[in-house]
């Protein structure tokens, strides 16, 4: 039992030490705050992947469900999609968000939906440490995690309309796009590869396309 406690405790450690090595790696190399604003569908697995690449680095870390009003959150409860006008207020919150990070200095992590390139233009004008990270994933794998979810206010009838208006992130948007269907951890390592192949890359010019 001994021998198995300090196997495991040893494992941790290394694996502790590997997520410090990594974010602190990146952080070396970036020369300005880079925020990876992580979009796609709901159920394409962006909460975990999110905290996960945000443990990684060592960034502070807010997910876009957290930003919805009250009011919002009960629509999408009901089975209803919500409108342009309902989105608007919410992501400016998010946008509000990184703008503090930003001003700190601070790199950081957020999730959203940002299905509509005219939604992602909101959160990326002006706003050159933005990244986008799109996980991408087919209608058929992201219903099943759906069906399989517990105690989420989204319900899985509401992914068609997702898919309906998703607009896939296009090139001169500068994407990191990750394929779902892997263990969260590959997707991580995934991202945190290609943020530090590109940290030394002028992706953006600042301004919106």
């Amino acid at each position: 039992m001994a021998a198995l406690i300090a196997f495991l405790e040893t494992a941790v450690t290394c694996e502790n030490e590997y997520m410090t090595s990594a974010g602190a790696h990146l952080n070396e190399s970036l020369d300005h705050p880079t925020i990876a604003l992580v979009i796609g569908v709901s159920g394409s697995g962006k909460s975990t992947v999110g905290s996960m690449l945000a443990g990684r680095l060592g960034w502070p870390y807010a997910e876009a469900d957290d930003f919805h009003s009250t009011a919002n959150r009960e629509k999408m409860a009901a089975g209803h999609a919500l409108t342009d006008e309902d989105r608007w207020p919410w992501l400016e919150s998010i946008a509000a968000w990184m703008d503090e990070r930003i001003a700190e200095g601070s790199s950081a992590v957020v999730t959203c939906s940002a299905l509509k390139r005219v939604y992602r233009d909101l959160l990326v004008d002006g706003r050159s440490q933005v990244r986008l990270v799109y996980l991408q994933g087919s209608r058929e794998l992201i219903a099943s995690r759906l069906a399989a979810r517990q105690e989420h206010f989204f319900p899985p009838q509401l992914l068609e309309t997702q898919f309906a208006i998703l607009e896939e992130p296009t090139e001169d948007e500068h994407p990191i796009v990750v394929p779902i269907g892997r263990e969260a951890a590959e997707l991580v390592d995934e991202i945190v590869e290609q943020l530090s192949d590109e940290s030394g890359d002028d992706h953006r010019d600042g301004t919106s396309e």
